[in-house]
């Protein structure tokens, strides 16, 4: 057997481990595709998830630009990286699907905003943030999905990705309103806050203050938004082959659930982190496994 075979295999096997112990809700979606698009996928996220870490770790500012200056050129040749198991992968994988490897100089371009403190006025700039971090790797999941469409009229589920990604990020941030503030960052447009007559700031006990409910007005206004999001990006599903629908019903239906919850109880984001349960997780990637094929 080929040698470098072994070590691509390990390569693969290293960024399935890495999926397994930190994307929880990623893995239940991932897990339903067919082992070559499940390895190449795996191989996108764990890359996507070294970006992540450097932008969230504790390096001071400077030692994470030129961090984050070497994985956009990781990034851009992966190939040039044999001794690196995540990159070895990201390589294989880009060989064998329509993986756009510039995706990840936005998500890159994402974690330099978050550096900056860059606050979003209106809700155009906040979307360029979340196509930046989100909608990037929806566009390299698409690549993996690979659907007859990416090839003979990309525009149409690129866009449908890339809306689906801004639903996804919305739901992410609406979840960790408290969570980001404690850590200086405001990704909630200022326009929709002064148009609710509110601020993001926090009591005494730590949770956020509800401003005599304006707050809980504001988040029910911007699940509004990704909900309208959702129901034009979930569009994407019926041009995707089953494995590939289940995969992406299942994770855009857990977050969806997590966005419907959030909905219904508002006031909880304001001291919790809510989430979606276990049982609850499993129920909604079975159901995208058993999605109907789209009708010819």
């Amino acid at each position: 057997m080929n040698p470098r075979h072994l070590d691509v295999t390990a390569a693969y096997a290293e960024c399935e481990r890495i999926v397994g112990v930190e994307a929880r809700n990623f893995s239940y979606g991932i897990r339903l595709l067919p082992r070559p698009k499940r390895q190449a996928l795996s191989a996108v996220y764990a890359f996507a998830r070294r970006v992540d870490d450097i932008g969230d770790g504790d390096l001071p500012i400077a030692e994470k630009t030129v961090a984050l200056d070497r994985a956009r050129k990781q990034a851009a040749a992966p190939g040039d990286f044999p001794d690196d198991p995540v990159l070895l992968a990201l390589a294989d994988a880009a060989a064998r699907y329509p993986l756009d490897l510039g995706a990840f100089g936005e998500l890159i371009d994402g974690c330099e905003m978050d550096q900056r403190g860059t606050v979003y006025r209106t809700w155009d700039d906040l979307a360029v943030y979340c196509r930046c971090v989100a909608g990037s790797i929806g566009r390299l999941s698409l690549g993996v999905f690979d659907p007859p469409s990416l090839r003979t009229e990309p525009s149409v589920p690129n866009a449908l990705a890339d809306t689906l990604g801004l639903a996804l990020q919305l739901t992410n941030i609406l979840r960790d309103l408290r969570e980001d503030l404690t850590n200086g960052r405001i990704y909630l447009p200022q326009e929709d806050l002064s148009a609710h007559g509110c601020k993001l700031v926090l009591n005494a006990d730590g949770n956020l203050d509800p401003q005599g409910g304006k707050l809980v007005g504001l988040i029910r206004a911007e699940a509004d938004r990704a909900e309208k999001l959702y129901a034009e990006g979930l569009g994407l599903l019926p041009l995707l082959d089953r494995r590939s629908r289940a995969c992406c019903g299942a994770l855009s239906g857990i977050y969806h659930a997590l966005l419907r919850r959030i909905a219904a109880e508002p006031e909880a984001v304001l001291s919790t982190r809510v989430s979606v349960p276990t049982p609850q997780k499993l129920t909604v990637a079975l159901g995208a496994l058993l999605l109907p094929a789209p009708r010819s």
